[in-house]
């Protein structure tokens, strides 16, 4: 079992998981969110690396920071945040991905990448934005010395 961080639940910012992760034990996973954890006000590398061990998931999920500060200036509820893009693929907002990857690759990751990002299908067409976040992604794990099959 995992549980997911997630903006507008329970467990939403660092303090949240770091909580979470105190009070359960190994056999609860951390799937872990680079967008909601940096949307959330967190350092996406830091917390990777103070969680890495309960780490079995991973949704890589880019950001826009000027989105993210007009939502929280103007109160924008978490779908308003998600329709004025908030959130994007890997490689077309501001997170750092190179370093999370080689964090992973350091620490024997094998588990799920999965390429997120909610969008609003008719500003970022789906396929479009998939292909460029999976290009992102192989370039980066490549890089990192992941064994990449295209």
């Amino acid at each position: 079992i995992a549980y997911h961080h997630h903006m507008g639940a329970y467990v939403e910012t660092p303090s949240d998981v770091d909580q979470l992760m105190a009070h359960t034990g190994p056999d609860v996973g951390l799937l872990f969110d680079t967008g909601h954890m940096t949307f959330a006000g967190g350092d996406a590398q830091a917390m990777l690396g103070k969680h890495i061990g309960r780490v079995c998931h991973v949704h890589c999920k880019d950001v826009r920071p000027e989105v993210i500060r007009m939502a929280r200036n103007r109160n924008w509820s978490f779908l308003d945040a998600v329709i004025n893009g908030a959130f994007t693929v890997p490689g077309d907002g501001a997170i750092a991905f190179a370093p999370l990857i080689e964090q992973l690759r350091a620490h024997g990751y094998q588990g799920w990448l999965v390429v997120e990002a909610e969008q609003d299908p008719k500003v970022s067409p789906p396929l479009e934005m998939a292909i460029k976040g999976h290009k992102e992604l192989m370039r980066v794990m490549a890089a990192a010395g992941y064994e990449v099959v295209q």
